[in-house]
């Protein structure tokens, strides 16, 4: 299998990193949806990152459709079974993607749309959607805390700990740690493992281990 797709990306380094927890080999080609859109397209004509490249050349698109082939290979998830467990679980998913999302949203508002066209009252918008995502998973993070081991470590928090990182790296100042003491403790604990080390945010590709 290949990964293509930036690690600045928080949807590529959620595969990146999951891929690893599930114990499955695999090939990253740091390919930019920007800077090398040509070369992108040539393997995926959408050009949408990530992209997992299968053993048999076909392609599957969108971080979550491609986590569910990676266990039905895996043979195993990084969800839990029990209905509860697994409710909780989705939901913290589904608000660190809403973070993901909103955050992506900010940046490329400042970074790709002309300056006198931004629309101040759009980003404010989505900033308050963003800070309401993080408060809330600050929340759930207080009421029940994240396995962080990579023996336990499930979605939910890689999740979590991708779109931290990404907030952070990519918006300072936006999500103040110190607003979110939890979050940002357990997110550090998180980016130690050795899974979140070969996969860092940013430009390069993923190490082997």
């Amino acid at each position: 299998m290949k990964l293509i797709g930036m690690l600045d990306s928080p949807y590529v380094r959620r595969v990146a990193v999951s891929l690893q927890l599930l114990g499955l080999r695999f090939e990253h080609e740091a390919l930019s949806v920007f800077r090398t859109f040509e070369q992108f397209r040539q393997i995926n004509p959408v050009v949408k990152a990530p992209t997992l490249v299968c053993d048999d050349g076909g392609i599957l698109l969108d971080s979550t459709l491609i986590l569910q082939y990676a266990e039905a290979l895996a043979g195993r998830s990084l969800l839990p079974t029990a209905l509860p467990a697994l409710q909780r679980e989705l939901k913290i998913i589904g608000l660190a993607l809403a973070a993901c999302e909103k955050a992506v949203q900010i940046v490329y508002e400042h970074e790709l749309r002309p300056a006198e066209k931004l629309h101040q009252p759009w980003v404010d918008r989505v900033h308050a959607q963003l800070l309401s995502a993080w408060r809330m998973l600050e929340e759930e993070a207080l009421r029940a805390p994240l396995p962080v081991t990579s023996a336990t470590m499930s979605q939910a928090g890689v999740s979590v700990a991708v779109a931290w990182q990404f907030t952070q790296q990519m918006l300072p100042g936006a999500v103040p740690a110190g607003d979110f003491p939890v979050l940002a403790a357990w997110s550090a604990r998180a980016e130690a493992l050795p899974e979140f080390q070969a996969a860092p945010h940013g430009l390069g590709t993923v190490r082997a281990g």
